[in-house]
């Protein structure tokens, strides 16, 4: 057959890569497979209202398609083995017919044919579904290389330029480096923080949080102004000795979207030095505040508290509590991490913070349950009490837990045991060596479009030629009235 002409092929491969922002190579293979897919639907298409559509799943993994770039068209192409009797005209190919143009032809030789279709032949049905393949190759793509782009960045923190807004989310552009072409990006309304202004093509420091599947909408960025690595990374960047390592951050606990209004947004950090001379906390503050300011600046006026980590818990806890000043910490359940922290009167409400905020953070820093005393009401003997019953209900729990445990195990035991016996009585299929899955169940027929029927086009997508479009009236076969149930049934399935 001649080549199929696509007028403007070259143009439309460029459109495709600059719009989808993928290299010509692999539209050009994505189109190969779609016009393959196409192909496959224009055979299938003939035995419509005829008979059962004879082909296997893998019945045309011999078949290919070829694309002429400089004469701008196609061809499919089928890899047929030369036998002395042919039993099936797609696979294979006689030797007395290869022989009339190859004399040193032997059986079992394979050669390459030219199987184009006329273009007035290809069908409508078979261009939507050429249309409809290149479109999800190509979301496909995209998706395989966004992946790889932003999934193992060394740097999680992009900078971020708001592009639109879409109900509480914000829409954002962002680039995975210099040079690279900027992908869009999702800001959840949860990830967003109180004090910024997100107004049209303003940027901001964001945090890549993961990339993910979203039906229908393919891949997606999702980042985060909210997530405590922002405020390691900006720490990072302003402290030298950070970077050098003399200075290391060992916790951070944020609350950048507070329960309520009249709290503001605040945030904990937990650092530690590596030499004894350099002073830690002095360090992350710089000379009148310039280092924490720039954080302050960044992430819209939060407040920040930098603490100096302690091995000594009691110590790490008075200082997790500041501002406020603390008497005396008592380690009330050690293995229970639980501890009371005096004050005095009057540093009270300064250690609970607004509406608990202060003590909330300093329990998520350190890791222990916080109860704020008041020093001068502190009844040690009572506490002491009720502090033992809360031990003598932990202590419980955990071995009404732990025997739960145990018998479920035992019980599991039990069970696969028994599963072993009597798959040892009464084999399962599976069991044999010779077993393939899926033999036992017959293919199900695959499914067809009558012609009339609406056939779904993907948004966005210049995959083909107008004219590769056009309908034709020689091949497109509607099925006749009294084309069975199962036939009508089978045209239900998506082309995709």
């Amino acid at each position: 057959m001649a080549l199929v002409l696509l007028p403007g092929l070259t143009n439309l491969i460029d459109d495709i890569s600059d719009e989808k922002k993928l290299p010509p190579q692999v539209v050009e293979a994505a189109l190969r497979e779609a016009l393959l897919k196409g192909y496959e639907r224009y055979r299938r298409t003939l035995y419509i209202g005829i008979s059962e559509d004879p082909f296997e799943e893998d019945y045309f993994s011999n078949f290919d398609v070829g694309l002429d770039l400089e004469e701008e068209g196609y061809r499919v192409l089928a890899s047929k083995i030369i036998v002395d009797e042919v039993e099936s005209e797609d696979h294979q190919i006689a030797l007395e017919e290869v022989m009339q143009v190859a004399d040193d032809a032997q059986a079992g030789d394979t050669v390459v044919l030219d199987v184009t279709p006329e273009k007035e032949d290809f069908g409508r049905m078979a261009a939507a579904t050429t249309k409809q393949v290149l479109a999800q190759k190509l979301r496909d793509q995209q998706r395989r290389m966004i992946q790889e782009e932003f999934a193992d960045l060394e740097d999680p923190v992009l900078t971020a330029r708001v592009i639109r807004f879409e109900r509480q989310s914000i829409i954002m552009a962002v680039s995975s480096g210099l040079g690279r072409p900027e992908v869009e990006a999702e800001l959840p309304r949860r990830d967003q923080l109180p004090n910024d202004n997100y107004r049209a093509n303003a940027t901001f420091k964001v945090f890549l949080k993961e990339v993910s599947e979203v039906a229908r909408r393919g891949p997606q960025l999702f980042v985060s102004r909210s997530n405590a690595g922002l405020v390691v990374y900006l720490f990072e960047n302003e402290v030298p000795e950070i970077q050098e390592g003399s200075v290391r951050i060992v916790a951070v606990a944020r609350e950048a979207n507070p329960p309520s209004r009249s709290v503001g947004p605040r945030t904990k950090v937990a650092v530690d030095s590596i030499e004894r001379e350099v002073d830690p906390v002095g360090a992350c503050i710089g000379a009148r505040g310039s280092r924490i300011q720039q954080v302050v600046n960044e992430l819209r006026g939060e407040k920040i508290d930098v603490i100096r980590w302690s091995q000594d818990p009691g110590q790490y806890i008075a200082n997790s509590l500041s501002p406020a000043r603390v008497e005396m910490v008592r380690l009330v359940d050690p293995a229970g991490q639980h501890a009371h922290v005096l004050v005095p009167p009057d540093q009270l409400s300064l250690a609970i913070g607004r509406e608990g905020q202060n003590v909330r953070l300093a329990a998520r820093l350190t890791g222990w349950k916080i109860d704020i005393k008041n020093s001068t009401e502190y009844d040690q003997a009572a506490e002491d009490a009720v502090v033992a019953e809360l031990i003598s209900q932990r202590e419980e729990e955990e071995a009404l837990q732990q025997e739960a445990e145990e018998r479920i195990a035992v019980e599991q035991a039990a069970r696969a045991e028994e599963d072993a016996r009597l798959r040892e009585l009464y084999p399962l299929p599976e069991d044999d060596e010779d077993y393939v899955e899926g033999e036992e169940f017959s293919e199900e027929p695959v499914a067809e479009f009558v012609e009339g029927e609406p056939v779904e086009e993907a948004e966005g997508d210049s995959a083909v030629s107008e004219e590769m479009a056009e309908p034709s009236d020689s091949n497109d076969q509607t099925p006749p009235p009294e084309a069975s149930s199962d036939t009508e049934s089978d045209m239900s399935e998506d082309p995709r």
